[in-house]
């Protein structure tokens, strides 16, 4: 049966159903999201929860830890850190790739509901959770500057207006805002002003409450109508707190304005951010999950001036950094890669048909198997990105393998005589099981691929179905479409003379297919020669596995640049903000950075430490700037490292991520311990030891454990005696340097609060102290949190907006009222106004002052207390054998059995995927022989097609190692891709020599012989169409060029390796093994024939 002949007689209907496969393809080209690399993102979670004033290791054993404890109970929890500041915990975790990220967060909830009785009653709110994905680059970064606004306002702009448009966007993930805080009303208070006229702390902020109410007032019916009651009731600018009465003292009014400054500034003012060395406020947008980032950028970029009209035109709005860019020049230089392999296969194809008619058959037949494959794509939820376009280019080689093999044996039957219908038929009869092996095979080959779980099977998924699809439509069009163009457009070149290009070429390849049939009869006159060759490429296949550098993915180059900033753990924010500035400018110095953009301090995004920051800087394009990522870090490490008393860790930012724990540097290292002194003691030890190390660069680790402490012995005996409470004495420090938020202002647009401290001139020494008094006056707290109202209080109905009137509504009212918790829902104690001078105690009377340390931070992983040592790799240090370092030094330090340590990140997944490599290509192998073994219907002939592999392995490795490239896990791919590339030569040799053997009763050495001189052509045509497929990649030119590289070094070393070998080795494997298979029929007729002579005696 011939299954391309009712396509070879109905060439209308052919073409017809290719063109339909060409259109859907150009049509789900168009519709295919873009993104950088395949959608990877592993589900992730983070908990936060907040508890106000209290210290690190507090926040870790009374919040954290109870988390854990049931956050650790969920299933598919593969890593569970958590770091836990001053206020605050922050606990991530991370589940295997394949859980159900909304079935995760509905545990998440779960787990957290039942933790709630274990903790803390003060808690300022239950905590909450968040999607996330650890591997998220920025995508966008705006900044906002302003010559006339102030940073607050330009916040407000940000955050208020700004983000929550962006957010509304399809394809956007998160907006995070920093450089800034929001506007708020400053009351910085004077603790001599305060003793002066004998008023407490508390006192001032039961005042500030109660002069800010916003409540319900209700109505009222007059007859037919209803009024609303409205009252002036709640003070919105610096302006309506001045004249604030405080206290009345011998009669008279003690305002505000008296014991204080009050002012309009923002919420927090350890913020900064910087755009080139401008104060700006950061604007970061990242991408949803799969989202179309092109499209994202796109319809953001076409809502910015409609959001530029919406705020003040004052607001500078500039893109300092677009992800978009380094993605579209990325892509374009893959598809311009896909069609110079393209051209490069036609310009071989053409080489040896030398025939315009001839060469537009397998051009077709390539074309429509790759425009077609998008459709498919399409269908699959795929996108267009680095790894899809790569496969395609790498298929280019295959998808014409088929075409050719065809192609040229119904040439030679034309050749022979027969016409073009009868050649077609014949010739693609006899090829069609040769086709369908070598496609079969070559798609058994990304089986184990398929089935790989974790990132890495994830990574390459739509990889490896992107190259089988192509090839199973090829597969298709081989034998429809090729057949049917064979019949319709070849013709025969009897008495037609050949040009003088034709005539070279000829004498050419005659010259070699007289050179390869001279050594192939030598080869096969000496086999021992030849098997002891393949033994040995069979040796240096486990040698060079051994020593080969090896790495996890290259280093991207996404033109993009992120740095943290880690400080002295003293440093105040004032320092900070010069070594910030320091920073920004050596950077943006740089001639190959565009813009350098930074902030301290939180304000939305970052660590939001004092001693610590972050800068993100864009890179010029490639074709200006002459240097790769690496290349500019290394050359901005001198300058960068003169700035003192502080570190900048820069990297590359890049497209793959993992873990939950973020680190200085791309490749981390965590210690984990029973107890938090064990860990101190040991991690510096280790850390010291690394930075000696010349295989590893800008070792750090994540331990704070130095900062200063302001340590406040309080003598509770003496405090019993002067009436005063713990509490009393906790509320007074917090409203003196906490940034207590006191009170909320509510607008139309948003809610705004007032804050409460000290001058900062008295929070500057820790001898200030002693200037700090507590009132011993008292009362309950009342009211509501939401509201501050007081309780007891008239509303009037008065259109004046002075607080002073309010303050004396309530005096009169009222003179000694509870307030409301207000801030963040801490509860005080005072009257609203002070009527008489209050006992004030020194703090020292109760209280002594003792410098100390304390951890600004405590980490946990896996219900264990954990510190995280970040590195990265100098120039030309492979991944491996930085691992081999850390382990090293782990052994000769001898820590104790009570700590361990375990890679983390891209680290710890390198680490599996190097554990799963060998494996991956035995399975691959294995997966080969049964498909074939199958489709032979043989256990020897597989092997004989498996005998090709050593060869072609050593000269992608050997590739590898003399290029300097890294043996990583695209390298792996280009192995595996390498199977199914070498394997189809020995295939035609074989099912010619088996045909030759049937058909002809050959010996096995003339029909393999035969069969090698005869396949010869479509061999070599095939080989470097594959070859001339992977130059492209190999060359590496362009933007994410480093992704390509591997792949094509490892496809262009292993076939010139094998293409040399196995035309020799494949024959005398073919003989030693045919005779083997007759030895063995032999020993099995005997033994037949002896139980037979024994039956019958």
């Amino acid at each position: 049966m011939n299954l391309s002949a009712p396509f070879v007689r109905r060439p209308v209907g052919t073409t017809l159903l290719s063109l339909g496969l060409v259109v859907a393809g150009i049509i789900a080209f168009f519709k295919l999201p873009v993104s950088p690399l395949p959608d990877v993102d592993i589900p992730t979670i983070m908990v936060q929860a907040t508890l106000p004033g209290a210290s690190p290791a507090d926040v870790a054993s009374t919040v954290a830890s109870p988390l854990e404890r049931h956050l650790g109970q969920i299933a598919s929890v593969t890593e569970m850190t958590s770091v836990s500041s001053l206020g605050s915990a922050r606990i991530t975790l991370q589940f295997d790739i394949d859980r159900d990220i909304n079935g995760a967060a509905r545990d998440v909830q779960a787990a957290i509901n039942a933790a709630r009785a274990d903790l803390p009653t003060n808690l300022r709110a239950n905590p909450t959770y968040r999607k996330f994905n650890p591997a998220s680059a920025p995508i966008l970064i705006y900044t906002l500057t302003s010559d006339t606004l102030t940073p607050a306002e330009l916040y407000d702009a940000a955050s208020t207006v700004l983000a929550q448009k962006l957010s509304q966007v399809e394809g956007v993930g998160e907006v995070s805002v920093g450089g800034g805080s929001l506007p708020a009303v400053r009351v910085e208070l004077i603790p001599p002003a305060l003793y002066k006229y004998g008023i407490g702390l508390e006192d001032v902020r039961a005042a500030l409450s109660s002069a800010n109410a916003h409540s319900p007032k209700g109505g009222i019916d007059v007859g037919n109508q209803r009024y609303q009651i409205y009252a002036n009731d709640q003070a919105r600018k610096a302006a309506d707190y001045r004249p604030l009465v405080v206290a009345y003292r011998n009669g008279a009014a003690v305002r505000l304005t008296d014991v204080g400054d009050v002012i309009d500034s923002v919420e927090n003012v350890r913020t900064l951010g910087l755009s080139n060395g401008k104060p700006a406020v950061v604007m970061i947008v990242y991408r949803q999950p799969g989202a179309n980032i092109i499209k994202m950028v796109d319809s953001v970029k076409g809502l910015m001036p409609q959001l530029k009209a919406s705020v003040s035109p004052a607001v500078d709005i500039t893109l300092a950094m677009d992800r978009s860019k380094t993605i579209r020049a990325s892509l374009h230089d893959v598809e311009i890669t896909l069609l110079i392999a393209v051209a490069l296969v036609i310009l071989v194809v053409f080489a040896f048909l030398r025939n315009a008619r001839a060469t537009l058959v397998p051009v077709v037949a390539v074309g429509v198997s790759l425009i077609a494959t998008f459709a498919v794509m399409y269908l699959l939820g795929y996108t267009l990105d680095i790894f899809s376009l790569m496969a395609l280019t790498v298929a280019t080689g295959f998808v014409v393998d088929d075409a050719i093999v065809v192609l040229e044996n119904i040439t030679r039957h034309m050749d022979a005589g027969l016409s073009r219908l009868e050649a077609t038929l014949v010739g693609t009869r006899e090829v069609g099981f040769t086709v369908l092996s070598m496609s079969v095979s070559l798609i058994a080959v990304f089986v184990p691929i398929l089935l790989m779980g974790g990132l890495v099977g994830r990574l390459f998924r739509e990889f490896a179905m992107t190259i089988t699809i192509a090839i199973v439509i090829s597969l298709v069009v081989s034998l429809t479409t090729t057949p049917m163009m064979c019949a319709v457009l070849l013709r025969k070149e009897e008495g037609r003379p050949h040009g003088r290009i034709y005539r070279i070429s000829e004498r050419i390849f005659e010259l070699m297919l007289n050179g390869y049939r001279a050594t192939l009869g030598l080869a096969l006159r000496h086999p021992l020669l030849v098997m002891l060759i393949l033994g040995s490429t069979l040796y240096l296949n486990f040698h060079l596995y051994k020593v080969v550098p090896k790495g996890f993915v290259p280093q991207q180059d996404t033109g993009l640049l992120v740095g943290s900033i880690q400080a002295d753990q003293s440093t105040s924010f004032q320092l900070m903000q010069q070594k910030l500035t320091q920073f920004i400018d050596i950077v943006k110095s740089d001639p190959a950075v565009d813009t350098a953009v930074g902030f301290t301090g939180g304000g939305g995004v970052g660590p939001g430490g004092t001693n610590t920051g972050t800068v993100f800087a864009s890179l010029k394009p490639m074709d200006e700037r002459r240097l790769r990522a690496d290349k500019v870090i290394e050359r901005l490490r001198e300058p960068l490292a003169s700035v003192a008393g502080a570190t900048l860790f820069l990297q590359s930012i890049g497209d793959l991520g993992a873990g939950g724990r973020s680190g200085n540097a791309a490749y981390q290292y965590t210690l984990k311990g029973s107890t938090f002194e064990e860990l101190n003691e040991w991690t510096p030890k280790l850390v010291a030891a690394l930075q000696k190390e010349p295989t590893l660069a800008d070792v750090n680790s994540d331990q704070q454990n130095k900062a200063l402490q302001a340590n406040l012995i309080i003598d509770r005996d003496a405090a019993s005696r002067l009436g005063i409470t713990v509490s009393q004495l906790d509320n007074t420090l917090y409203d003196a340097f906490g940034q207590r938020q006191v009170s909320t202002i509510f607008v139309a647009r948003n809610q705004y609060h007032v804050i409460m401290e000290v001058a900062p001139r008295f929070s500057q020494d820790p001898q200030t102290l002693k200037e700090v008094y507590i009132s011993t006056s008292g009362g309950s707290a009342s009211g509501t949190q939401s509201t501050n109202a007081v309780a007891g209080t008239v509303a009037s109905s008065s259109q004046k907006s002075s607080v002073s009137a309010v303050a004396a509504n309530v005096v009169r009212n009222q003179a000694t009222n509870s307030i409301g918790a207000t801030g963040k829902g801490v509860a005080s104690t005072g009257t609203a106004v002070s009527t008489s001078a209050e006992t004030m105690i020194p703090l020292s009377s109760v209280a002594r002052f003792e410098h100390g340390e304390t951890p600004l931070s405590v980490n946990h992983q896996d219900l264990l207390v954990s510190s995280t040592i970040s590195f990265n790799l100098p120039p030309g240090v492979s991944l491996s054998t930085a691992t081999t370092t850390i382990e090293n030094a782990m052994h000769a330090l001898g820590m104790p059995a009570g700590i361990s340590g375990g890679f983390a990140g891209s680290a710890k997944i390198f680490q599996q995927a190097l554990a799963n490599e060998l494996f991956l290509i035995l399975a691959a192998l294995a997966t080969i022989y049964i498909s074939l073994g199958v489709l032979y219907e043989s256990y020897i002939h597989p092997l004989t097609i498996l005998s090709t592999l050593p060869s072609a392995g050593v000269g992608a490795v050997a590739a590898l190692m003399l290029s300097h490239t890294d043996f990583d896990i695209i390298g792996m791919i280009g192995v595996i891709l390498l199977v199914g590339i070498v394997k189809k030569n020995a295939i035609m040799m074989i099912d010619f020599a088996l045909d030759a053997e049937r058909q002809r009763g050959l010996s096995s050495r003339d029909a393999i012989y035969e069969a090698c001189l005869m396949r010869f052509r479509p061999i070599m045509m095939t080989t470097l169409a594959a070859l001339f497929g992977a130059v492209p990649l190999m060359i590496g030119l362009g933007e994410g060029s480093e992704l390509r590289q591997p792949l094509g070094i490892a496809i262009f070393g292993g076939l010139i390796l094998s293409q040399i070998l196995t035309l020799y080795t494949t024959p005398v494997v073919y003989l030693y093994l045919d005779r083997a298979r007759l030895w063995t029929q032999r020993r099995r007729a005997a033994r037949r024939a002896r139980r037979a002579a024994a039956r019958a005696s």
